[in-house]
């Protein structure tokens, strides 16, 4: 039998099959070494080969297969530091939801939460929540934003979960797809979540703000079907996404407009820091490549973590 992951508690998993029906399933023991440098072999979205064991008066699935994702996200295991932890698999795209105020989203974290999304290859989605909250020239920050990201090719969708406002449009992108959607501690996560299918409560409206500093406790994700043919995946104790662990050199490469200027570098491995006619130096002094941006980019490359939280667009 094949079917879907939808839930892993470390030893156990749900699946559902094609057919349409749930089964717990556990894996074999030689299954956990074979070639999988991570502490959960099997994550929530994986499509797996399972068989129905009769044990007693119970029935058992035995996982024996994991079909090849297209993609995943991981992150540093909670015990084990040189292993991962696979959070969730086969992803068809990622929100963020983004405030301006109460929180502050930071342009900052907005391009580390994106350029992650690009090395995972997860298409991304921004949304620009509670703008029923702003005045005329916070709304002007707002627009000049979502023309920013918009401009390098991200959809981008100004709403308010508390009133509906475009609340259809994210629907409307969900729609037979698997979603999972992060942001901030406050941004209307779980409200946007309760406007788009009423009554579905995630655990991650729990989530205190130890976990938001890095203190991770073992979590495990879960995913379920909503009513108009959705997905979406729930992530208790990850609100935003880590850094992969990157290259300083491929980092370039995760930000789409320096991607296309890459080639018109004078050297091809240029960082676009130092060097000489480097065509992303040379865009943002004409106004074509976002400050910010290139702010975010150059914290990243040279290891400034303790600076992303600042908002480097609003210092300039």
């Amino acid at each position: 039998m094949r079917g879907t992951v939808y839930k892993s508690t470390g030893s156990w998993y749900t699946v559902k099959s094609f057919d349409g029906n749930f089964h717990e399933c556990r894996i074999k023991g030689k299954f956990r070494i074979k070639g999988i440098k991570s502490t959960n072999p099997i994550a929530v979205g994986d499509i797996v080969s399972f068989e129905l064991e009769k044990k007693g008066d119970e029935t058992v699935g035995v996982i024996h297969e994991i079909e090849e994702r297209k993609n995943y996200i991981i992150r540093k295991s909670v015990n084990l530091s040189k292993q991962t932890h696979i959070i969730a698999a086969n992803l068809d795209q990622v929100f963020l939801l983004v405030t301006l105020n109460n929180p502050t989203t930071y342009t900052s974290f907005i391009d580390r939460f994106l350029i992650t999304a690009e090395a995972y290859e997860i298409p991304a989605v921004l949304l620009f929540n509670k703008m029923d909250s702003y005045d005329d020239n916070e709304k002007a920050e707002i627009d000049y934003l979502t023309a920013l990201y918009r401009d390098i090719g991200y959809t981008c969708i100004q709403l308010s979960a508390k009133t509906g406002l475009n609340v259809n449009s994210v629907k409307e992108l969900m729609l037979q797809k698997t979603s999972m959607f992060s942001g901030n501690s406050g941004v209307g996560k779980s409200t946007l979540v309760n406007a788009i299918e009423e009554g579905l409560t995630l655990k991650t409206a729990e989530i205190s703000e130890q976990h938001l500093q890095g203190q991770h406790t073992t979590t495990f994700a879960e995913m379920y079907d909503l009513s108009f043919g959705a997905r979406i995946i729930d992530t208790p104790g990850i609100r935003g996404f880590g850094i992969v662990d990157m290259e300083e050199a491929e980092i370039g490469d995760y930000f789409p407009e320096f991607f296309k200027l890459k080639s018109e570098c004078k050297f091809n491995n240029c960082l676009h820091l130092d060097e000489p006619k480097c065509a992303v130096k040379d865009a943002l002094e004409a106004n074509t490549v976002a400050w910010s941006r290139y702010r975010s980019y150059a914290q990243m490359v040279l290891g400034e973590d303790e600076n992303y939280r600042i908002d480097i667009h609003k210092e300039k």
